[in-house]
Protein backbone atom coordinates (compact mmCIF):
# COMPACT_ATOMS: atom_id res chain seq x y z
CA UNK A 1 0.00 0.00 0.00
CA UNK A 2 2.88 2.49 0.61
CA UNK A 3 4.52 1.25 -2.19
CA UNK A 4 1.06 2.11 -4.59
CA UNK A 5 0.99 5.74 -2.32
CA UNK A 6 4.41 6.50 -3.49
CA UNK A 7 3.99 5.82 -7.35
CA UNK A 8 0.34 7.44 -7.02
CA UNK A 9 2.11 11.23 -5.31
CA UNK A 10 4.63 10.52 -8.14
CA UNK A 11 2.07 10.29 -10.92
CA UNK A 12 -0.25 12.83 -9.44
CA UNK A 13 0.67 16.61 -11.03
CA UNK A 14 1.37 19.11 -7.45
CA UNK A 15 -2.06 21.07 -6.36
CA UNK A 16 -0.76 24.66 -5.75
CA UNK A 17 -4.74 25.25 -4.66
CA UNK A 18 -3.95 25.30 -1.01
CA UNK A 19 -4.96 28.27 1.16
CA UNK A 20 -3.03 31.50 0.85
CA UNK A 21 -2.06 33.38 3.95
CA UNK A 22 -3.55 37.10 4.58
CA UNK A 23 -1.64 38.68 6.70
CA UNK A 24 -3.03 42.22 7.86
CA UNK A 25 -1.03 45.47 7.88
CA UNK A 26 -0.99 48.00 10.62
CA UNK A 27 -1.25 51.67 8.66
CA UNK A 28 -1.55 53.75 11.39
CA UNK A 29 -4.44 55.55 9.69
CA UNK A 30 -8.32 55.65 8.76
CA UNK A 31 -8.00 56.62 5.36
CA UNK A 32 -10.07 54.49 2.28
CA UNK A 33 -7.53 53.30 -0.08
CA UNK A 34 -8.16 52.21 -3.36
CA UNK A 35 -5.54 52.93 -5.45
CA UNK A 36 -2.21 50.82 -4.92
CA UNK A 37 1.04 50.25 -7.85
CA UNK A 38 2.82 47.19 -6.58
CA UNK A 39 6.30 47.70 -8.54
CA UNK A 40 8.28 44.42 -7.27
CA UNK A 41 8.98 42.58 -4.52
CA UNK A 42 10.25 45.45 -2.50
CA UNK A 43 8.36 48.62 -3.47
CA UNK A 44 4.38 49.60 -3.38
CA UNK A 45 2.45 52.54 -3.05
CA UNK A 46 -1.31 53.07 -1.93
CA UNK A 47 -3.11 55.96 -2.64
CA UNK A 48 -6.11 56.94 -0.48
CA UNK A 49 -9.01 60.01 0.76
CA UNK A 50 -7.85 62.95 2.53
CA UNK A 51 -4.54 63.00 0.64
CA UNK A 52 -3.18 59.85 2.46
CA UNK A 53 -0.29 58.05 0.41
CA UNK A 54 1.85 55.67 1.79
CA UNK A 55 4.67 54.00 0.28
CA UNK A 56 6.53 50.58 1.09
CA UNK A 57 10.00 49.41 0.43
CA UNK A 58 9.88 46.27 1.92
CA UNK A 59 7.50 44.20 0.70
CA UNK A 60 4.13 45.30 2.25
CA UNK A 61 5.56 45.34 5.92
CA UNK A 62 6.65 48.94 6.82
CA UNK A 63 4.69 51.82 5.47
CA UNK A 64 5.81 55.25 5.42
CA UNK A 65 2.15 57.45 5.72
CA UNK A 66 1.98 60.84 4.54
CA UNK A 67 -0.70 63.27 3.38
CA UNK A 68 0.33 65.31 0.38
CA UNK A 69 0.12 69.42 1.34
CA UNK A 70 -2.36 70.96 0.12
CA UNK A 71 -4.35 68.26 -0.89
CA UNK A 72 -5.53 67.21 2.10
CA UNK A 73 -9.19 66.94 0.94
CA UNK A 74 -8.31 65.00 -2.08
CA UNK A 75 -9.24 61.07 -2.26
CA UNK A 76 -6.37 60.22 -5.01
CA UNK A 77 -8.25 56.88 -6.52
CA UNK A 78 -5.64 56.52 -9.54
CA UNK A 79 -2.26 56.16 -8.96
CA UNK A 80 1.23 54.55 -10.74
CA UNK A 81 4.59 53.98 -9.34
CA UNK A 82 7.04 53.89 -11.63
CA UNK A 83 10.00 53.14 -9.03
CA UNK A 84 10.62 53.87 -5.08
CA UNK A 85 11.18 57.52 -5.89
CA UNK A 86 8.75 58.45 -8.75
CA UNK A 87 5.38 57.87 -9.06
CA UNK A 88 1.96 59.68 -10.41
CA UNK A 89 -1.43 59.97 -8.64
CA UNK A 90 -4.48 61.78 -9.65
CA UNK A 91 -7.55 62.82 -7.59
CA UNK A 92 -11.54 61.84 -8.06
CA UNK A 93 -13.10 64.55 -8.14
CA UNK A 94 -13.01 68.50 -9.46
CA UNK A 95 -10.97 70.22 -9.89
CA UNK A 96 -8.97 67.48 -11.47
CA UNK A 97 -5.08 67.06 -10.85
CA UNK A 98 -2.41 65.49 -11.57
CA UNK A 99 0.75 65.10 -9.51
CA UNK A 100 4.02 63.60 -9.53
CA UNK A 101 6.77 62.84 -7.05
CA UNK A 102 10.83 62.55 -8.02
CA UNK A 103 11.92 61.86 -4.21
CA UNK A 104 9.67 59.23 -2.93
CA UNK A 105 6.59 61.58 -2.18
CA UNK A 106 8.26 64.08 -0.19
CA UNK A 107 7.16 66.25 -2.49
CA UNK A 108 4.81 66.56 -5.18
CA UNK A 109 4.32 68.82 -8.31
CA UNK A 110 1.26 69.47 -10.17
CA UNK A 111 1.40 68.59 -13.82
CA UNK A 112 -1.55 68.90 -14.43
CA UNK A 113 -4.92 70.82 -13.58
CA UNK A 114 -8.54 70.43 -14.92
CA UNK A 115 -11.45 72.85 -13.51
CA UNK A 116 -14.09 71.61 -15.76
CA UNK A 117 -17.17 70.85 -12.76
CA UNK A 118 -17.22 67.35 -15.18
CA UNK A 119 -13.85 66.51 -15.05
CA UNK A 120 -13.12 63.32 -12.71
CA UNK A 121 -10.64 60.58 -13.12
CA UNK A 122 -10.92 57.19 -13.08
CA UNK A 123 -7.99 55.07 -13.62
CA UNK A 124 -4.32 55.30 -14.67
CA UNK A 125 -1.93 52.74 -16.25
CA UNK A 126 1.92 52.82 -18.28
CA UNK A 127 3.28 51.02 -21.09
CA UNK A 128 6.71 51.62 -19.42
CA UNK A 129 8.36 53.53 -17.75
CA UNK A 130 8.07 57.04 -19.72
CA UNK A 131 4.31 56.37 -21.82
CA UNK A 132 1.21 56.11 -20.12
CA UNK A 133 -2.42 56.86 -20.19
CA UNK A 134 -5.33 58.40 -17.86
CA UNK A 135 -8.61 58.56 -18.66
CA UNK A 136 -11.88 59.94 -16.91
CA UNK A 137 -15.79 60.21 -16.94
CA UNK A 138 -16.70 62.17 -20.41
CA UNK A 139 -16.94 65.43 -21.26
CA UNK A 140 -19.21 67.03 -23.46
CA UNK A 141 -19.93 63.38 -24.48
CA UNK A 142 -16.67 62.04 -24.87
CA UNK A 143 -14.22 60.22 -22.98
CA UNK A 144 -11.67 61.97 -21.04
CA UNK A 145 -7.98 60.76 -22.11
CA UNK A 146 -4.82 61.90 -21.96
CA UNK A 147 -1.17 60.77 -22.26
CA UNK A 148 1.90 60.88 -21.53
CA UNK A 149 5.79 60.33 -22.96
CA UNK A 150 7.95 61.52 -20.48
CA UNK A 151 7.02 59.31 -17.53
CA UNK A 152 4.27 61.83 -16.51
CA UNK A 153 5.96 65.24 -16.28
CA UNK A 154 3.68 66.39 -18.73
CA UNK A 155 -0.04 65.15 -19.94
CA UNK A 156 -1.93 65.77 -23.35
CA UNK A 157 -5.62 65.95 -23.69
CA UNK A 158 -5.53 63.17 -26.70
CA UNK A 159 -8.04 65.18 -29.74
CA UNK A 160 -11.37 65.19 -29.71
CA UNK A 161 -11.21 62.31 -32.87
CA UNK A 162 -9.17 59.94 -30.57
CA UNK A 163 -11.66 60.22 -27.38
CA UNK A 164 -14.87 57.77 -27.44
CA UNK A 165 -18.08 58.53 -27.45
CA UNK A 166 -20.45 57.95 -24.60
CA UNK A 167 -23.95 57.12 -24.57
CA UNK A 168 -26.14 59.24 -21.54
CA UNK A 169 -25.64 57.78 -18.50
CA UNK A 170 -22.68 55.87 -19.05
CA UNK A 171 -19.32 56.92 -17.18
CA UNK A 172 -16.81 54.71 -15.43
CA UNK A 173 -16.10 53.29 -11.76
CA UNK A 174 -12.94 54.56 -9.75
CA UNK A 175 -13.51 52.42 -7.39
CA UNK A 176 -10.15 50.36 -7.38
CA UNK A 177 -8.13 51.90 -10.00
CA UNK A 178 -8.86 48.83 -12.26
CA UNK A 179 -10.90 49.72 -15.10
CA UNK A 180 -7.83 50.44 -17.31
CA UNK A 181 -4.95 48.48 -18.06
CA UNK A 182 -2.33 48.67 -20.57
CA UNK A 183 -0.95 45.21 -22.19
CA UNK A 184 2.02 45.05 -24.43
CA UNK A 185 3.49 47.58 -26.05
CA UNK A 186 0.47 49.58 -27.34
CA UNK A 187 -2.80 47.33 -25.88
CA UNK A 188 -5.11 49.38 -23.40
CA UNK A 189 -8.72 48.32 -22.55
CA UNK A 190 -11.23 50.96 -20.49
CA UNK A 191 -14.32 49.63 -18.79
CA UNK A 192 -16.85 52.01 -18.65
CA UNK A 193 -20.39 51.19 -16.58
CA UNK A 194 -23.49 52.92 -15.51
CA UNK A 195 -26.51 52.86 -17.70
CA UNK A 196 -23.98 51.32 -20.30
CA UNK A 197 -21.43 48.82 -19.52
CA UNK A 198 -18.56 48.51 -22.42
CA UNK A 199 -15.09 47.67 -23.09
CA UNK A 200 -13.22 50.16 -25.14
CA UNK A 201 -10.09 48.61 -26.45
CA UNK A 202 -7.03 50.33 -28.73
CA UNK A 203 -3.71 48.62 -30.08
CA UNK A 204 -2.50 51.92 -30.66
CA UNK A 205 -2.66 53.52 -27.29
CA UNK A 206 -5.44 55.26 -27.66
CA UNK A 207 -5.77 55.98 -31.38
CA UNK A 208 -8.62 54.19 -32.40
CA UNK A 209 -10.78 52.14 -30.51
CA UNK A 210 -13.19 49.03 -30.46
CA UNK A 211 -16.34 48.82 -28.98
CA UNK A 212 -17.33 45.49 -27.03
CA UNK A 213 -20.77 45.22 -25.52
CA UNK A 214 -20.53 43.38 -21.99
CA UNK A 215 -23.47 41.33 -20.46
CA UNK A 216 -22.53 42.35 -17.03
CA UNK A 217 -25.45 44.02 -15.05
CA UNK A 218 -25.96 47.64 -16.17
CA UNK A 219 -28.60 50.19 -16.94
CA UNK A 220 -28.21 52.42 -13.29
CA UNK A 221 -26.07 54.83 -12.17
CA UNK A 222 -24.60 51.99 -9.50
CA UNK A 223 -24.41 48.93 -12.08
CA UNK A 224 -21.84 47.93 -14.82
CA UNK A 225 -17.79 46.88 -14.92
CA UNK A 226 -15.64 48.23 -11.76
CA UNK A 227 -12.80 46.15 -12.98
CA UNK A 228 -10.93 44.69 -15.93
CA UNK A 229 -8.33 42.13 -16.80
CA UNK A 230 -6.60 40.54 -19.24
CA UNK A 231 -3.62 38.17 -18.90
CA UNK A 232 -3.65 37.91 -22.55
CA UNK A 233 -5.04 38.86 -25.69
CA UNK A 234 -7.90 36.65 -25.50
CA UNK A 235 -8.61 35.14 -21.89
CA UNK A 236 -9.64 38.20 -19.66
CA UNK A 237 -12.00 38.56 -16.75
CA UNK A 238 -14.99 41.54 -15.58
CA UNK A 239 -15.50 42.36 -12.36
CA UNK A 240 -18.75 44.36 -11.07
CA UNK A 241 -22.12 44.84 -9.97
CA UNK A 242 -24.24 46.84 -8.09
CA UNK A 243 -22.56 48.78 -5.22
CA UNK A 244 -25.77 49.61 -3.92
CA UNK A 245 -26.15 46.07 -3.70
CA UNK A 246 -23.17 44.29 -2.62
CA UNK A 247 -24.60 40.91 -2.02
CA UNK A 248 -26.36 40.53 -5.28
CA UNK A 249 -24.43 37.22 -6.94
CA UNK A 250 -26.12 37.62 -10.35
CA UNK A 251 -24.59 38.95 -13.83
CA UNK A 252 -22.20 40.22 -11.79
CA UNK A 253 -18.58 38.41 -13.16
CA UNK A 254 -18.03 37.00 -16.20
CA UNK A 255 -14.70 35.73 -18.25
CA UNK A 256 -13.88 35.50 -22.25
CA UNK A 257 -11.36 33.06 -23.87
CA UNK A 258 -11.95 34.97 -27.61
CA UNK A 259 -10.64 38.58 -26.16
CA UNK A 260 -14.18 39.43 -25.22
CA UNK A 261 -16.19 38.48 -28.93
CA UNK A 262 -18.50 36.21 -26.05
CA UNK A 263 -18.72 36.05 -22.35
CA UNK A 264 -19.17 33.08 -19.79
CA UNK A 265 -20.55 32.92 -16.74
CA UNK A 266 -18.63 30.99 -14.31
CA UNK A 267 -20.36 27.75 -13.10
CA UNK A 268 -19.66 29.16 -9.50
CA UNK A 269 -19.49 33.05 -9.21
CA UNK A 270 -18.20 35.34 -6.42
CA UNK A 271 -20.12 35.69 -3.35
CA UNK A 272 -21.32 39.62 -4.30
CA UNK A 273 -20.12 42.52 -5.86
CA UNK A 274 -16.12 42.74 -6.49
CA UNK A 275 -14.46 46.40 -7.45
CA UNK A 276 -11.11 44.56 -8.51
CA UNK A 277 -10.13 41.63 -10.23
CA UNK A 278 -6.53 40.75 -10.89
CA UNK A 279 -4.56 37.50 -12.59
CA UNK A 280 -1.86 35.86 -10.34
CA UNK A 281 -1.02 33.43 -13.06
CA UNK A 282 -2.50 32.52 -16.35
CA UNK A 283 -5.29 30.73 -14.22
CA UNK A 284 -5.26 31.85 -10.68
CA UNK A 285 -7.12 34.87 -10.22
CA UNK A 286 -8.59 37.05 -7.11
CA UNK A 287 -11.43 39.86 -6.92
CA UNK A 288 -11.90 41.36 -4.14
CA UNK A 289 -14.80 44.15 -2.67
CA UNK A 290 -16.41 45.00 0.44
CA UNK A 291 -18.02 41.86 1.12
CA UNK A 292 -15.12 39.80 0.57
CA UNK A 293 -11.96 38.55 -1.49
CA UNK A 294 -12.67 35.00 -3.66
CA UNK A 295 -10.32 33.14 -5.27
CA UNK A 296 -10.43 31.29 -8.74
CA UNK A 297 -7.88 28.56 -10.10
CA UNK A 298 -9.40 27.56 -13.49
CA UNK A 299 -9.23 31.29 -15.40
CA UNK A 300 -12.50 32.78 -13.64
CA UNK A 301 -14.95 29.68 -14.29
CA UNK A 302 -15.09 28.88 -10.45
CA UNK A 303 -14.76 31.21 -7.77
CA UNK A 304 -14.22 30.41 -4.23
CA UNK A 305 -13.98 31.66 -0.96
CA UNK A 306 -10.76 33.26 0.27
CA UNK A 307 -11.51 35.26 3.23
CA UNK A 308 -14.33 37.18 4.81
CA UNK A 309 -12.39 40.52 5.40
CA UNK A 310 -14.91 43.10 4.98
CA UNK A 311 -14.34 46.57 2.87
CA UNK A 312 -11.21 45.47 0.90
CA UNK A 313 -10.94 47.74 -2.61
CA UNK A 314 -8.26 46.52 -4.72
CA UNK A 315 -5.92 43.61 -5.30
CA UNK A 316 -2.53 44.46 -7.68
CA UNK A 317 0.60 41.91 -7.98
CA UNK A 318 3.71 43.49 -8.38
CA UNK A 319 4.64 43.52 -11.93
CA UNK A 320 8.24 41.99 -11.05
CA UNK A 321 7.82 39.78 -8.45
CA UNK A 322 5.16 37.56 -6.90
CA UNK A 323 4.06 40.36 -4.06
CA UNK A 324 0.17 40.48 -4.12
CA UNK A 325 -1.33 43.25 -1.99
CA UNK A 326 -4.92 44.26 -1.16
CA UNK A 327 -6.21 47.56 0.57
CA UNK A 328 -9.48 49.16 1.31
CA UNK A 329 -11.11 51.18 3.96
CA UNK A 330 -9.89 52.17 7.29
CA UNK A 331 -6.07 51.96 6.80
CA UNK A 332 -6.57 48.70 5.94
CA UNK A 333 -3.67 46.86 3.30
CA UNK A 334 -3.25 42.98 3.56
CA UNK A 335 -0.04 41.07 2.26
CA UNK A 336 -1.33 37.65 0.13
CA UNK A 337 0.85 34.72 0.62
CA UNK A 338 0.44 31.86 -2.29
CA UNK A 339 3.38 29.85 -1.70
Amino acid sequence: MEKLLFLFLLITPQCFCQQPVWKNIDTRTNATFRSLSVVDDSVAWVGGTNGWIGRSTNGGNDWAMKQVKGFEKCDFRSLYAIDAKNAVIANAGSPAYILRTKDGGLNWQVVYKNDDTAAFFDGIDFWNYTEGIIYGDPLKGRMMVLRTTDGGLNWLEMPEQYRPALEKGEASFAASGTSIRCRGKSNVVIATGGAVSRLFISTDRGKEWKIIKTPIIQGENSTGIFSVAFIDENNGIIVGGDYKKDTLAKDHVFYTKDGGKTWQKPVKATRGYRECVTYIDPKTAIATGPTGTDISYDGGINWNPLQDEKKMHVIRKSRKGNLVILAGSGGKIALLGLK
